[in-house]
């Protein structure tokens, strides 16, 4: 009875090994980003990218959106401007870091929600917040590389850490409208609104609209139809998927980056290996609770 149980412990649902094949998917994204800024300014990238994920599920969800009420417009609006905030910063950052490297960076979106909410909403971090808090910091020190000391920050990697605050923001706020909204009609205008902002911060970056070449088309095609499934996948999951075993599976997505990257020739030296380890078990360590807690908030992740 005991070796069965074990084994009934290991399996996994329908919707969790769905959610692995996404964060598979999700990682990967990371490499054909950094390679499509080869052919792009970053913003108009993101731009292009999300208005291809907006046009797709305004065709499959268009007999929905007559219903669309002035909340929903709002909630979408504020969560894609943080989603362009963050997306946006994150594929600058690209420009030059390699994709394992921001992936990595990324993910500290996690930790530093409990951080932001304690700013913003006055709910002070848990015990296992903090210290998944303190474990993504050491692990960001030896991804950026410290040097006699003190950690050695370059242009992209400073944009890659801010984008975590837009991203942050981007999970608060929709935790914030979880249950007034439609997800469908909400999620479309947030990717519509993320897209528009991202071509209007082509001005201050001095970007031109680049020659439409085919790589930068069906790099922005392919990952705007990733985006879509990626989030309507999500939140057809997690109806099911507890918060905790969602994001011990989301934190393999820096991994899998790591992993896409390494086999198209990235690498990564050792510290900052270790250091892009201690990031994912931060990220899986500030999400643990305690079983005398009460029950846990839904997480939401953000697009990609």
């Amino acid at each position: 009875m005991s070796d069965a149980s074990r084994r009934l412990s290991l399996r996994l649902s329908r919707q969790e090994m769905i959610l692995i094949l996404i964060t598979m998917i999700w990682g990967g994204t990371f490499l054909v980003v950094h390679r499509a800024v080869q052919y792009s300014g970053p913003f108009f990238f993101v731009g292009l990218r999300f208005a291809t994920a907006a046009l797709l599920l305004a065709f499959f969800f268009r007999r929905y959106l007559a219903a669309m009420t002035l909340t929903e417009i709002k909630a979408g609006s504020l969560i894609g401007v943080a989603i362009a905030g963050g997306y946006g910063l994150q594929t600058w950052g690209m420009q030059t870091i390699s994709s394992s490297q921001s992936a990595f960076l990324t993910a500290l979106y996690v930790p530093v929600v409990p951080l932001l909410q304690w700013l913003f909403l006055r709910r002070p971090p848990g015990l296992m917040a903090w210290l998944g808090i303190l474990l993504a910091f050491s692990g960001l020190m030896l991804v950026a590389g410290p040097q006699e000391g003190r950690i050695s920050l370059n242009a992209g990697e400073i944009a890659t850490l801010l984008s975590t605050l837009a991203i942050a923001a981007e999970i608060i706020l929709i935790s914030r409208y979880a249950g007034k909204v439609d997800i469908r009609r909400v999620t479309l205008i947030q990717l519509a609104v993320a897209s528009l902002c991202a071509f209007c911060f082509m001005v201050p970056n001095g970007e031109s609209i680049p020659t439409l070449s085919l790589p930068l088309l069906f790099s922005a095609l392919g990952l705007g139809a990733a985006s879509a499934l990626i989030q309507v996948t999500m939140n057809w999951a997690q109806r099911s998927v507890s918060p905790t075993r969602a994001t011990v599976i989301y934190a393999g997505e820096p991994v899998w980056a790591g992993v896409v990257g390494r086999v198209a020739g990235e690498r990564l030296p050792a510290a900052a290996l270790l250091g892009g380890a201690l990031i994912v078990c931060g990220v899986i360590v500030s999400e643990l609770r305690f079983k005398r807690k009460k029950a846990e908030q839904p997480v939401t992740t953000p697009l990609e």
